[in-house]
Order: structure tokens, then sequence, then C-alpha cells
């Protein structure tokens, strides 16, 4: 293709140091930097984004089903019989939840409480694989009740594995106030001492049986809502989609592992755009040389323009060949760019040359995951600012009227 031949000449032949060979210099680098960059950038983001979400998910349910209203206790069976109906249900596990104070001695610490059914010793997720000391065991059939701390609350409590600590809820509280008598308060040995990576968990959250802690809210036996776990976490909002069908939503909420977290990955989201928003105008500062440069070129190649239309080329074969000449800038900044954002990547990855304190952080690097789909919008973004910013020369260009182009020659 001859517009394409006489482009790469173009570019080739700027051996000369001059003011327009520098700026198409800069418009590479620039556009090089800023892909590298944004490369870079996002997969930090990523990195950062897996890394929460593996936390989050390790502790939590893929979906939570709780009751929102006093009718709910008594239709918690549609809630069993439509969880097992869904193929994509691995397993799931009934509890009870509400507020208490628990005390050791002279120190006390309002927490949220929550009971559960026996779960599997063995799991990959909940507080069973997140125990530190002790170990996991609710079972309080024979003996006092049992309850697993978190470790920052066992600190403030100043409790360790064995230690009785005094636990009283809301209910109590409510019932004696209304009562005028001394709130009732239930003993709970401590059998295992958790820590989740998760701050906010460890510090709010403890656990008992579900027995004891139906006693505890006075509920008797029922129970507040199921915990899910499905067999794929992309699963779980069609798993909410079927829940909401098959249950009264007026009675009962349906949450998500992303809806229970959905102010931090909302932030999270708005750092991503802001991040890749503010790098792209590194590119498009990039563009602006591009157009520069493009335009002293068709200056400086007026009297060539002429040349080749009075040879017979149209227009149309003018203009692709500045519009070319433009968007190989783009390409080779583009690729370079992308190049050396997946090198620093891979550095990373392989040989952590960015750590951080493990003291200070749960990690003892920068994460960094790459995805295929950011390699694409970044190329994509860097490729039509360079074909916005060739846009306009190239239309000169081939406006170029023959006659003024080659009189002077």
């Amino acid at each position: 293709m001859i517009e394409y031949f006489i482009a790469k000449r173009y570019i080739r032949s700027k051996h000369k140091l001059n003011f327009i060979t520098i700026i198409s210099f800069l418009s590479t680098a620039g556009i090089t930097i800023g892909v590298a960059a944004l490369i870079i950038v996002l997969s930090v983001f990523n990195g950062f984004g897996s890394l929460v979400t593996s936390i989050l998910v390790s502790f939590d349910p893929h979906v939570i089903v709780s009751v929102t209203d006093e009718k709910g206790f008594e239709k918690t069976e549609l809630v069993e019989k439509a969880l097992k109906s869904i193929k994509d249900v691995d397993e799931y596990y009934s509890f009870v939840e509400g507020k208490v104070v628990l005390t050791n001695r002279e120190t006390f610490e309002i927490v949220t409480l929550k009971g559960i059914s026996n779960q599997n010793k063995k799991s990959t997720w909940g507080v069973a694989s997140k125990i530190i000391s002790g170990k996991f065991d609710l079972n309080d059939n024979e003996g006092p009740n049992k309850i697993i701390l978190g470790l920052p609350l066992a600190l403030k409590l100043s409790a360790r594995v064995g230690d009785t600590i005094y636990a009283t809820s809301a209910y109590n509280i409510e019932k004696t106030i209304a009562s005028l008598s001394i709130p009732k308060t239930q003993k709970f040995v401590i059998s295992g001492i958790f820590e989740s990576n998760n701050r906010d968990y460890d510090v709010a959250y403890s656990f008992t049986s579900l027995k004891s802690g139906q006693r505890l809210f006075g509920l008797q036996n029922k129970i507040t809502g199921y915990e899910v776990r499905l067999k794929n976490i992309k699963y779980s909002d069609n798993v909410k989609i079927q829940l909401g069908a098959k249950i009264p939503t007026d009675l009962f909420t349906i949450r998500t592992w992303y809806d229970l977290h959905k102010d931090l990955f909302s932030v999270m989201l708005i750092e991503r755009w802001a991040a890749y928003i503010l790098l792209c105008l590194i590119i498009a500062v990039a563009t602006f040389n591009i157009f520069a440069s493009l335009t002293m070129t068709v200056l400086e190649k007026k009297k060539d323009i002429g040349v080749m239309r009075s040879m017979g080329l149209s227009r149309k074969s003018i203009l692709k060949i500045f519009m070319l000449e433009g968007i190989l800038v783009g390409i080779i900044g583009t690729v370079v760019g992308i190049v050396i954002g997946l090198l620093v990547c891979y550095l990373q990855i392989q040989y952590n040359f960015y750590p951080l304190d493990p003291t200070k952080y749960i990690i003892n690097s920068l994460p960094v995951q790459i995805r295929f789909s950011d390699i694409i919008a970044v190329g994509l973004m860097a490729m039509f600012l360079s074909f916005i910013a060739s846009l306009y020369p190239a239309k000169r260009a081939a406006n170029a009227i023959i006659i003024e182009s080659i009189k002077y020659e």
C-alpha cells in the first residue's frame, strides 16, 4: 500500500535533529510512559481488589438470608426448602445474631454475638478456618456454653482460651428494665480465638453455638437467618434472584457478599476510574505533541504534497498518509508502553522488588494482577487519542491546493 510506504518513509527520514524530530520523540515517549503507568497502576488496583475480595470471601458467606419481620420466624422452613432446591448451593448454616455485652472482671465490650449451627471443622471458610488459638469447638451439650473471640477483642478483655467470661444480651437488658430487675447474664468459656485479617470482624464479632445464642437472645427455637456458601462465587447474583422468587421478600432480606461490602467496593471502583482518567491525561498530552508534530510536518512537506497530488494521488490517499504517520507513532508508543508495563508487573510478581513491611500489613509485597481486559482498554484508548490527534493535520494536508504547494518551487 503506497500510503503506508510513504508514511513509514516520513517517519524514518527524520535523521536530522530538528524541532519536529524532538516533538515526535516526546510524543512517542509520552504515550509509552502513559500506557506503561496505566497498566502498572490498574494491575496494582486489581491486586488489591482481589486481595480484599479473597479476605472477605474467606470469612463471609456468598449469600446471606436474614429475617426482617417477626412473621418471618414462622416461615424459615420456606428458606431452607428453597436452598435445597437450588443446585448452585454447596452448603448453608442457620444462625441467630444480636448485640451483647461481654464482661471479664472489670472490662466490658459491646459486640455482635452470632450463634451458628455446627459448621464443618475442616471448612475452608468462616470462623472454623481462622482459629489461631484453641480449637473450633462450640459443642455445649455437656458442660458450659462456649464462645470464640477475635484476637483484638480477646486482648481488650484480657482473656485467653479456657477463661470464663459473661454475656448479657440487649434482649435481657430490655426485659429487666421493664421489670425493674437485675439483668441475667450467662457464663461462656472461651474455646478458641480467631483472626480473619479484617479488624472490623475481629473486634466486633464473637461466635457461639446456635442453642446458646437462642437461649441468650430469648428466641427459643427460632433462627434469624441462613449463611449460604455456593459452588462458585460467580453464581451469587443468580442465586439471589432465584431465592427472591421462592421466598417472601417482605419477610426476608437477601444479600450477596458484594452487598455486604458495597461501600468498600464502590470506593475502590471510584479510585480505579479516577486513576484511569488521570493517567489518560498523560497520553492525551502526548497526543497533543502528535498533533503539533504532524501539523509542522504538513507544512514542511508542502512541496511533496503538491508533487504527489500532481502525479495523481487523491485527497483520500494524502489523508491516509498523514493519518498513518500519526497512528504509527501511537502504535509504537502503545506497544512499547505495554511491554514495559507488563515487564514491571512480571518482575514484581516474580521477585517482589517492591516489598511491604509484614508487621504493618497483612502482605509482604505490593499485590499485582494483570488482566487482559485492562491491556485492551489502555491500548484502545491510546490508539483512539492518536487517531483524533492525527485527524486535523491529515485533513489539512489533503485539502492543500496543488498550485500553491508547488508554484514557488
